[in-house]
C-alpha cells in the first residue's frame, strides 16, 4: 500500500504562484508515471502533467509554458504552478499510476486532493 499525501494548496490572486507537493508513504523505484490531475465543480477530472520513470515530462496545452513537475527523489513530487488563471481553479490531484512493489500486480493510487483557489 502507499498513502499520497497533497500539501501547498490555497488561495493566490491571478498571476501569483504556488507550488504543491505530493510525498508518499514509501519509495516509489518503479511505476508508469506519477501524475498531478485537477477537477473544478462541475467538470470532469483532468491531467494537468506528468512525469514517467525515466524524468520525461509533458503537461496538457492549458499550463504548458505555466506549469512544469518535477520529483527530488523517491518520495515525492511537485507541482510548480506560475502565472495562475481564475481558470486553474480545482482541486489537485497526486497520482501513482501503475506501481510495481515486490512481486504484486501494478496498481494505482491517489492522494486525497488539495484544493486551489485563483481569484481574479
Amino acid at each position: 500500500q502507499v498513502q499520497l499525501v497533497e500539501s501547498g494548496g490555497g488561495s493566490v490572486q491571478a498571476g501569483g504562484s504556488l507550488r504543491l507537493s505530493c510525498a508518499a508513504s514509501r519509495n516509489l523505484y518503479r511505476f508508469n508515471k506519477l501524475a498531478w490531475y485537477r477537477q473544478a465543480p462541475g467538470k470532469a477530472r483532468e491531467l494537468v502533467c506528468a512525469i514517467t520513470m525515466s524524468g520525461a515530462t509533458n503537461c496538457a496545452e492549458s499550463v504548458k509554458g505555466r506549469f512544469t513537475t518535477d520529483r527530488d527523489d523517491a518520495l515525492r513530487m511537485f507541482l510548480q504552478m506560475n502565472s495562475l488563471k481564475p481558470e486553474d481553479t480545482a482541486v489537485y490531484y497526486c497520482n501513482a499510476d501503475g506501481v510495481t512493489i515486490g512481486g504484486a500486480p501494478p496498481r494505482t493510487y491517489w492522494g486525497q486532493g488539495t484544493q486551489v483557489t485563483v481569484s481574479s
